[in-house]
């Protein structure tokens, strides 16, 4: 990935919680004016609970970020071996710290890009990837590494920013968000993603709110 992406999640990693979960009044009013009052929370939730009770195999999630939304979906997996692997260091310390914080042991986080992922051919039962292509400068390098390394009937379960679906998104996303780093072209409409999906996956459920698609597949 680029120095300019990295810089960019380097800067906002202050901020970057804040702004997903929308507990500050501008959180509130960013995400009302841009991204259609989206609750990353309840999206969060209704893609996570695919992941059965009692997981016990293994589960890869590219980009962990900061872990926001998924320390207490991996806190009831104790069984389970989870991998996180994130391109930012800065967003790796974070969600170390809050692993901890929930005295989880059987995660690891190690930094890496999904673009060339360290890992061997299907092992992986279930690969997580929350808020995380619309960053990658190389969707179809990323695509591939992510299918590469599940196994064959493992579950795909992922959201991220599609095109077309709010004009002030776009802008957004066109005019700030992408010229600084934090999104990066080309981008999917709703429409492309479901006919990738159908394509390479054998079982495909995909939803959106507004500009934010959210699936889960089985290969």
């Amino acid at each position: 990935m680029s120095n300019k992406i990295e810089n960019a999640y380097k800067l906002s990693k202050n901020i970057y919680d804040d702004a997903l979960t929308q507990k500050k009044l501008w959180a509130k009013l960013y995400n009302y004016i841009f991204w259609g009052g989206v609750d990353n929370q309840e999206i969060s939730q209704k893609i996570l609970s695919i992941i059965p009770k009692d997981f016990s195999g293994v589960l890869l999630d590219v980009p962990v970020g900061t872990a926001q939304f998924t320390v207490e979906k991996y806190a009831t997996l104790p069984f389970s071996q989870i991998i996180c692997l994130d391109y930012s260091e800065d967003m790796l310390v974070q969600a170390r710290s809050r692993f901890e914080k929930h005295h989880i042991s059987n995660v690891q986080c190690i930094q890496g890009d999904v673009g060339n992922l360290p890992f061997e051919s299907q092992v992986f039962d279930i690969l997580v990837s929350m808020n995380g292509f619309h960053a990658f400068p190389n969707k179809e390098k990323a695509f591939s590494e992510t299918f590469r390394v599940l196994k064959k009937g493992g579950m795909f379960i992922g959201c991220f920013y599609v095109k077309g679906e709010c004009k002030r998104t776009d802008f957004l996303v066109n005019n700030i968000l992408a010229p600084k780093g934090w999104f990066t072209p080309p981008f999917q409409t709703f429409s492309d993603l479901n006919r990738f999906l159908e394509k390479n996956y054998s079982t495909v459920n995909i939803y959106h709110e507004h500009s934010i698609a959210y699936f889960w597949c089985k290969k």
